[in-house]
């Protein structure tokens, strides 16, 4: 009985004997052997020889049926591109404007090269089951490859909380599941087992799990779905002690490199990484290395994934883990933290996905219409540090949450003081002042030094102050650490460090830096002059020139795509031209860049000038 039933597949579905793949079975049985069969279970049957011969190995027409038989699926579960919803493109715009890249455009193009990518990555999530039950090592009786393969057709993406499949509609956009051929093996054989009168009931107390295992498979009317769910966390690792145990290896998969490989090592963890599809694989491996830390299985080879880092060119574009909604398990967080220090912007990763995932929690309170805290206003006016996003410009969600905002109402709460603590002019500071926003005065930097909250405007002009050490370094030993810190000495800077007008201090001593926009002089004509002689009305002093390459050296988490330029005496270079340092975070990393500083030389309003505070 268990290796011909087609009475389960009547059971199961009672039109089948009528379908008309059933009846084309029937059909050509009735040519070959006279006759045409009439029962349901026989009509089933017929069915069921038809596509092992089809598929049998030693058939010469086998590559031919299996790929036939393969279309037909494809035409009837596989998505086509107008049946994507706009739910999957808004999505897209939601993550896209949660990273920080803002709203972007969703073209013709775009929803052409989505729909590619997905349909493809759905035919081959289908293939994979199909071959491996078409295949010799699937040693299963034809009835319940069948009630495999149709079960399949039906299932959506496994929810691994409430540990359970969701049903599939005509709109999904997710690959069809992993097979995972142990979790598979195990369901198949148990129902084999109880129908060939083989199945031992298990008596006596049950583990949870096994009692849950136990009822599924004894009911009268046995789910697919929900038993090959329980199957896969009887079968993949997930019990505490097992994701407690973090001996593994971290394996790279090289930019260009074949991503079957990568693939395959994923199929059957459920790990929900879109990387399981053979499309998405292979697109992310065209832009750059993927690397992946496997945990050891329970014969002790390191084969089940924990955590991903994918690489964009020479960037770290995204770390995944098997947590809820794809975060690190909370085992696994020391071992990616270790890999991801390995990497120039780690630690600047790190920043940027925290960040982005605060600025959406405010941007979904402000929407609620909920209050913010102190904690939230102080990361969305940037007090504390600038907010890092994936994007190459500044996430626009930050101008325009905080033009919804009072800045009056809440710049008390950012300060922690209350509104008359806060002088918004110069003729407003008292000793009791905690913060001056307003115009730059005289002498301002001196007469207000102990303020630790100076702006011209709120939020947008906040005036920037950070000491650094500067002194006890040669020029050589200054180009020798730039070297091992793989900053890039650009242009003119060069020849900058090798003047005779670059010199260092020899003792080392702390060199308080202003930071301020052009904007902020409030000049008519910012030229070089003119910024120049501002800046020392106001308190201000030219940094020497070693402030250039020492704080390039100290501040390894600028922003990628911010310029700042070193106010400082100008040397010239072989050309004769005056220039100055500047500093800047692109894509590659560090620079040290030169910057031509005539003294008529106009500035734009929004370049920003380090300066040093007099003495």
């Amino acid at each position: 009985m268990s290796e011909h039933n087609p009475q389960f597949l009547k059971t199961k579905y009672q039109n089948l004997h009528a379908s008309p793949e059933v009846e084309k079975a029937v059909l050509r049985a009735k040519d070959k052997k006279g006759e045409k069969p009439t029962r349901p279970e026989a009509r089933i049957q017929e069915y069921l020889d038809y596509l092992k011969e089809s598929l049998d190995k030693n058939n010469p027409h086998r590559e031919k049926k299996l790929a036939h038989f393969k279309q037909t699926l494809y035409d009837k579960f596989v998505i086509k591109p107008n049946e994507i919803p706009e739910s999957y493109f808004d999505t897209q715009r939601r993550l896209a404007r949660e990273q920080g890249y803002g709203d972007i455009e969703i073209t013709d193009e775009v929803r052409r090269q989505s729909a590619e990518i997905i349909i493809t990555d759905q035919k081959s999530s289908l293939d994979n089951w199909v071959d491996y039950l078409a295949s010799p090592d699937a040693t299963y009786p034809d009835w319940l490859k069948y009630w495999a393969i149709r079960n399949i057709l039906g299932m959506g993406e496994y929810d691994k909380e409430k540990k359970l499949f969701g049903k599939r509609r005509k709109d999904t956009v997710k690959p069809f599941p992993d097979i995972d051929r142990e979790a598979l093996a195990y369901v198949l054989d148990a129902v084999k087992k109880k129908y060939g009168g083989e199945y031992d009931r298990i008596y006596g107390p049950l583990e949870e799990d096994d009692q849950r295992w136990e009822d599924l498979l004894m009911s009268g009317n046995e789910n697919f779905a929900k038993l090959y769910a329980c199957a896969i966390e009887k079968v993949t690792p997930a019990s505490p002690e097992q994701l407690a145990d973090t001996a593994g290896k971290w394996i790279k998969y090289p930019k260009g490199s074949d991503h079957t490989t990568l693939v395959q090592s994923l199929q059957g963890h459920g790990t929900g990484w879109c990387t399981a599809g053979e499309s998405t694989a292979r697109t992310q491996l065209d832009a750059g290395d993927f690397y992946i830390f496997y945990s050891m299985d329970t014969k002790g080879q390191p084969t089940v994934p924990r955590a991903a880092i994918r690489m964009q060119e020479n960037s770290i574009a995204e770390v995944r883990g098997i947590g809820p909604d794809q975060n690190l398990d909370p085992h696994i967080g020391k071992v990616a933290q270790n890999k991801l220090a390995e990497f120039p912007d780690g630690k600047l990763y790190e920043k940027k996905n925290q960040d982005m995932n605060q600025l959406t929690a405010i941007e979904n309170k402000i929407q609620r219409k909920e209050d913010l805290t102190g904690a939230d206003l102080v990361f969305l006016y940037e007090i504390d540090s600038s907010i890092q996003g994936f994007g190459y410009q500044k996430d626009p969600r930050i101008q325009e949450l905080r033009q919804q905002r009072d800045p009056k109402a809440d710049a008390p709460l950012v300060f922690d003081c209350t509104p008359e603590q806060i002088a918004w002019g110069e003729n407003e500071i008292n000793e009791n002042t905690k913060a001056y926003i307003g115009p730059l005065f005289p002498n301002i930097f001196q007469q207000l030094k102990h303020l630790e909250h100076l702006y011209t405007a709120f939020s947008e002009g906040r005036i920037v102050r950070c000491t650094i050490d500067i002194g006890g370094q040669t020029k050589e030993e200054l180009q020798a650490e730039m070297k091992r810190q793989n900053i890039e000495i650009y242009g003119q800077a060069q020849s900058m460090l090798d003047s005779r007008d670059f010199t260092t201090l020899k003792k080392s001593e702390p060199a308080d830096l202003v930071i301020l926009r052009v904007r902020d002089f409030n000049l008519q004509n910012p030229t070089t002059e003119n910024i120049y002689k501002k800046a020392e009305e106001l308190g201000l002093e030219l940094c020497p020139a070693e402030v250039g390459p020492q704080y390039r050296l100290q501040y390894t988490d600028q922003p990628i795509g911010e310029w700042l330029y070193i106010g400082m005496k100008q040397i010239a270079d072989p050309g004769g031209n005056p220039d100055v340092f500047r500093l800047k975070r692109g894509g590659s990393g560090l620079w040290l860049i030169h910057y031509w500083a005539k003294p008529t030389g106009k500035w734009s309003h929004g370049e920003t000038v380090v300066f040093r505070l007099r003495k």
